[in-house]
This record gives structure tokens, C-alpha cells and sequence, in this order.
């Protein structure tokens, strides 16, 4: 056991912990912070929930701080760090904040989806550490605003996500964009041949570190999914993960006894408002915290969760860690956690003492692959089901009452108040007078049956379109031409050369707004006025149903499956039923103003030897090779299959309307 005393940390990270009442490292900590790695490139493999956030701000404090030297600012940012996505750099921002707050360094994020003026104004009053994805990054240093060439510390945290989403350009133009002489740490999950190569690539003689190892060396084994907690994954139609709370926690209420506890943790400090004011509506006993309520209300709804007054506690991220919190029997992650380790600290708040506990993960459809990632970094098996149904509920309400009634007094679930035998027999007698026997049971089922909770009706969810596949936490390897030729499928996006459409800006916005990797993503042919990409077939059915989902970053963006005979299969949510209707031409993309790229990531301007008009600009290859994106070069000879054949009449005569 380490403690931090013991690590060469700067003053004012070591009072910043202490105030925080932190003492004991993790081992990733204890590992990156060892003496014999100062000054050090280090490629980190680590085990979830393992601290890593705390041990990359202190590498960077090592790397920039001196012990009694106060910092000064210089003109550009000393340190870089790039996540794969805004959430995720907005929670990087607020742990460093506290950590970093007496050294004097200044944060700030950069992200896609936000007005850029704010991002201009930030670099303008001073930046020391800048955090951003890297769609956003690459955008300010081509607008000159971000200047790399002063960097001392690059920091990839996610670097296996990163890659996945297909930013790979990316992160090479912002690496090659910072100087040779500087530490760079690559922090991953996973460790596959794509990371091996960028460490070999951009970094110097980096040290491999995985604490999972009795020796710290680079053989990752894994990390272990915790054994007393069951994995439960529900899969929702698109705009139905409330209602699907509300059946899991009705169907937990319906099973469970009367002390049992929950959490459902929310991603986002408005969204938990908004689940709890709709659960306490719906009439659950419900609590919530979150980081901007003040420390006494959050007293007063964990006092309350270890009374009994309530039994579920509607959180952020703020109640996975270092709250002390009675004895909890199911987690609800009703947004999916923004990364692993966000993951196993939320699900480790049951199963604890010996106790088993259960977290059930809501995923919408277009998300199944991002909680496929989830699962397989903490080596989780889930079971895949869809949410309860309200029939489902109904079902066991009716089982429970009839428990109830045939328990005996001492055993019965309900908590009712003790009634002497004397009451009961004089209202018994006044009833016999009057009915039945009979008739005053059916009665009163009748109104116990009125009082018994109600399900949500939720739509179908077919659990067989590969729900639930086995993966090792590893990519698979690359779908190669003929299966693409063979069985991939066409789909098309309305932007083309006229919005300076670019194959590598638009293989993220495909695997954000689909929910794939860029394994999933075949030929990118960008046409004048749309775009048509071939998605590989096992993920076909699944990118068709996520990509219904507007994107509030790039709203005008619209996907739709292409036909064997070349029509487009408008497949966008839309407020009245479009079955009747016949297949519509495609719509004029929508004309930002100058300074907003059409996708919403103002990052990705082409490159300035791109020609737009031309046709393939993304080849999936068989290796994938892992320098200059091979993977995604165009292969001239490539036909697609028949079936994929792009219908160039289409821009040109359209159909009529109905």
C-alpha cells in the first residue's frame, strides 16, 4: 500500500488531496508516480476505476511545476490533454480543477458542440492546461488561435476510444503540431496494435505501465468485473429510457424487500432534476444529489436514504465515490457512464460487505456497441434482455398481493399498521350483514388490485439482432473488401463537395451518430450534393436505427439507406407516419454561416490536397496498417457490389411528390 506522502507530488497537489481526505494511491498512481519515471513517456494500461484522471494531473504537475517557484504564464498552453468526447473533457475539467487549484495553472476545454467565440475568448485571457476533444483542438490550430509549439506535456486519455471513432488524423496533426521535445502519456483501456503503433510513432522510449500486472509490466490480463454484482443490460426503442426506469425500479419495488435501496445515476446535473421530479411524480419515495446542491440538502438526502424515509436516490457521478452510503441492492445507470472507469465506480456501490447487487445499464438502441466497450473494459458479462414490460409488471403485482394475503401476519411484506382482532371482527360482522363472503373479496381485490403500481408501455425491442455479443474487450479485426462488396449496405448523407465534405471529419460524425466503429465503415464516396458510405452488414441493422437520432450538434444532417435499386430509404423520425408516402428527393444541405462546418465539427476543414469531387476517399483494408491511415485510403480498382451501386440519377431528376 502506497500512501501519497511517499510520492514525489508538489505541495500543493499533496494539501489538495489531503483536504479531500484522500491518503492511499491507487495503483495506477502509485505506478505513474514512481521516482524512476520522472520525466518519463509512459503508455498506461490500466484497471477501471483506478484513479487515472488524479495520476495524469500530477504527471503534468511534475512535468511543469518546480517546488517553490511560483508558475508564470506564458502566451501559449504548456500542456494538452485530448478525450474522445465532450463529456468526458467536461469531467476531466472539474477533477483537475480541484486537484490543480493552488499550483496556478490555468484550465480550460475545448469541445465540439459549443459556440467557438467562447473557445477564442479562453485563449485569449490565458491558457496553461487546455482539454478538448479532437475535432475541436485541430479546428483552433488551424485558425491559428491554438498555438501548439509550447507544449511540454501531451496527455491521450481514451486513446483505444479515440481511434475507434475514427480520429486518428486528428491526433496525428495535433501531435505532429506540438513540439518533439516533450512527455507524452497515453492512457488506455485496451492496448491493441493501432496504440503500439502511435507510442512507437510519437513517443520516446515510453515505459509501459499496467498495475493489473504483479510487476507492473505491459501484460494486461484484464481487469475483473466484481463478482457479487450481476450485469443487466436493457435495450430501449430511441426517447424511452424513462419509462424503462420506471419499470426496472417497478419491478425492483415488486421483488425486492421492503428495506432494499437503489441508485440511478444520471449523467448530467439537469437530467437527474428532471428523473427525479418525474419518479416522486409517478410516486416513488426519491431523493437526489448532485454537485451543485449544497452540502446540506446532499446531508439531508443521504440521512434520509439511511432512515428508510426514502429508498432510491437519483445521483451524478457525485455518489459513485466517497460518499458513505447505506447498503444499496440495484444501480440504475439510466445514461450510459462516459467511460469504464465512470462505470465500475457507479456499479461498485453494491455488492459490497458480502452483499449481492445488481446494475442494470439502460441502452438505447443506437448506444448497444458503446456498452458492448463498457462491458468488456471492466470484463463484465451482462445479460441482454429488453426492459420489464408493463404486462410484465402487472403480472407480478398480481403475484405479490396474492403473496401478502396468504403470508401469515409476522411475515407478510406490507408494512401495515397492527390492528386488534376485536376491529377486525366488528367490521367482518357489519360486512357479512350487508354481502357475501364472496362479494366482499372480490371487493376488496378489486381495490387492492387499483392501488397496485402501473408499468410503462414501452415499444418492442427485438433482442435478436446480436444483442448481448461475446467480445474480449479487444477490436476485431477489419472487415475486409469482399465482405463489404458481399454484404455490406449503402446508406447516404445529405452533405457532399458543395459542404466541402471531407472523408476525414465525416468517418467520426458516421461513428458518433450510428454508433460503430470505424471497423463498421466501408467506402466513403463523396458526391456535389450528398455523400454515400457502405456500413458493414452485421452492424447495418443497428446503424439504421441509431442513426434516426438527431444529433443536436449537426440537427440538418440526415442519413438514410440507400436500396438495391438505388432510392432512398428515408428512415429519420419525423411527427406524422411517412408509410404512405413515396420516397422523397433528396434534401438541399443545409448552408451554415461561414464559420460553422455543416456536421457541427468545426474542426475538420479539409485538407488543402483534397479534391471533394472526386469519389472514394475512405477504403476499408484488410490489415488496417496502423501508419498514415492506410485503412482509409481509396482504392481506385474497388467496384461496389451491384446492390451498392451508387445511383448517380438521383441528384439530378426527382421523383415526384406525392
Amino acid at each position: 500500500m502506497t500512501t501519497f506522502a511517499s510520492l514525489p507530488l508538489h505541495s500543493a497537489l499533496a494539501r489538495a488531496l489531503t483536504a479531500r481526505g484522500y491518503e492511499t494511491a491507487t495503483p495506477v498512481q502509485a505506478a505513474v508516480l514512481d521516482p524512476l519515471h520522472i520525466g518519463r513517456d509512459l503508455t498506461v494500461s490500466s484497471q477501471t476505476g483506478s484513479g487515472k484522471t488524479i495520476a495524469f494531473g500530477a504527471l503534468l504537475a511534475q512535468t511543469l511545476l518546480t517546488e517553490g517557484t511560483p508558475w508564470t504564464r506564458g502566451t501559449r498552453p504548456a500542456a494538452l490533454v485530448i478525450v474522445p468526447t465532450r463529456e468526458l473533457a467536461q469531467q476531466v475539467r472539474e477533477e483537475l480543477g480541484w486537484f490543480l487549484q493552488q499550483t496556478g495553472l490555468r484550465l480550460a476545454s475545448f469541445t465540439g458542440g459549443t459556440g467557438v467565440s467562447g473557445d477564442l475568448r479562453a485563449l485569449h485571457h490565458g491558457v496553461d492546461v487546455a482539454i478538448g476533444t479532437p475535432g475541436r483542438l485541430v479546428d483552433l490550430v488551424k485558425r491559428e488561435r491554438l498555438d501548439l509549439g509550447g507544449l511540454r506535456a501531451v496527455v491521450l486519455d481514451e486513446a483505444d476510444e479515440m481511434l475507434d471513432l475514427g480520429f486518428r488524423d486528428d491526433l496525428e496533426t495535433l501531435l505532429k503540431a506540438a513540439p518533439a521535445e516533450r512527455r507524452t502519456v497515453m492512457m488506455s483501456a485496451t492496448m491493441p496494435s493501432e496504440i503500439r503503433a502511435l507510442a512507437r510513432r510519437f513517443q520516446r522510449d515510453a515505459v509501459a505501465i499496467d498495475p493489473r500486472t504483479a510487476n507492473g509490466g505491459a501484460s494486461p490480463t484484464g481487469p475483473t468485473a466484481h463478482e457479487d454484482i450481476s450485469y443487466v443490460a436493457n435495450v430501449v426503442a430511441p426517447g424511452e429510457k424513462l419509462p424503462a426506469v420506471v419499470n426496472v425500479l417497478r419491478a425492483f419495488d415488486l421483488q425486492a424487500a421492503d428495506e432494499a435501496r437503489a441508485i440511478v445515476f444520471g449523467t448530467t446535473r439537469e437530467g437527474v432534476a428532471q428523473l427525479h421530479a418525474a419518479l416522486v411524480a409517478r410516486g416513488f419515495a426519491a431523493t437526489v444529489i448532485s454537485g451543485d446542491r449544497a452540502q446540506a440538502e446532499r446531508d439531508r438526502a443521504l440521512e434520509q436514504m439511511r432512515q428508510g424515509q426514502t429508498r432510491i436516490l437519483v445521483a451524478t457521478n457525485v455518489a459513485a465515490r466517497g460518499l458513505h452510503l447505506p447498503d444499496v441492492d440495484l444501480i440504475v445507470h439510466a445514461d450510459l457512464p462516459l467511460n469504464a472507469e465512470s462505470l465500475a465506480h457507479r456499479s461498485g456501490r453494491t455488492g459490497r460487505a458480502g452483499r449481492k447487487g445488481t446494475a442494470v445499464l439502460i441502452v438505447a438502441a443506437h448506444e448497444r456497441r458503446k456498452a458492448e466497450r463498457l462491458l468488456a473494459a471492466v470484463n463484465a458479462r451482462a445479460t441482454w434482455s429488453a426492459a420489464p414490460s408493463a404486462d410484465a409488471i402487472a403480472t407480478a403485482a398480481r403475484q405479490r398481493l396474492i403473496t401478502d394475503l396468504l403470508a401469515t401476519p409476522d411475515s407478510a411484506t406490507g408494512a401495515a399498521p397492527r390492528v386488534s382482532d376485536a376491529d377486525v371482527e366488528a367490521v367482518v360482522c357489519q360486512l357479512e350483514a350487508q354481502q357475501t363472503p364472496r362479494q366482499v373479496l372480490s371487493r376488496l381485490i378489486a381495490l387492492e388490485l387499483g392501488r397496485l403500481p402501473a408499468g410503462e408501455r414501452l415499444t418492442p425491442v427485438q433482442s435478436s439482432t446480436g444483442f448481448g455479443r461475446e467480445r474480449e474487450g479487444r477490436p476485431g479485426p477489419a472487415h475486409s473488401r469482399s465482405d463489404f462488396a458481399s454484404k455490406g449496405v449503402l446508406f447516404r448523407i445529405n452533405m457532399g463537395a458543395k459542404d466541402k465534405a471531407d472523408p476525414r471529419w465525416m468517418l467520426p460524425l458516421i461513428c458518433r451518430r450510428g454508433g460503430v466503429t470505424r471497423r463498421e465503415v466501408g467506402a466513403i464516396r463523396i458526391g456535389p450534393r450528398d455523400t454515400t458510405f457502405e456500413i458493414s452488414g452485421d452492424a447495418a441493422r443497428d446503424f439504421a436505427l441509431a442513426s434516426t437520432q438527431i444529433d443536436p450538434r449537426a440537427p440538418h444532417v440526415r442519413i438514410d439507406r440507400v436500396s438495391a435499386g438505388g432510392q432512398i430509404q428515408t428512415s429519420q423520425p419525423s411527427q406524422t407516419s411517412q408509410s404512405s408516402q413515396p420516397p422523397l428527393p433528396p434534401p438541399q444541405p443545409h448552408r451554415p454561416a461561414p464559420h460553422h462546418k455543416p456536421s457541427g465539427m468545426a474542426a475538420h476543414k479539409p485538407a488543402p490536397h483534397h479534391k471533394p469531387s472526386g469519389m472514394a476517399a475512405h477504403k476499408p483494408a484488410p490489415h488496417h496498417k496502423p501508419s498514415g491511415m492506410a485503412a482509409h485510403k481509396p482504392a481506385p480498382h474497388h467496384k461496389p457490389a451491384p446492390h451498392h451501386k451508387q445511383p448517380a440519377p438521383h441528384h439530378k431528376s426527382k421523383p415526384k411528390r406525392a
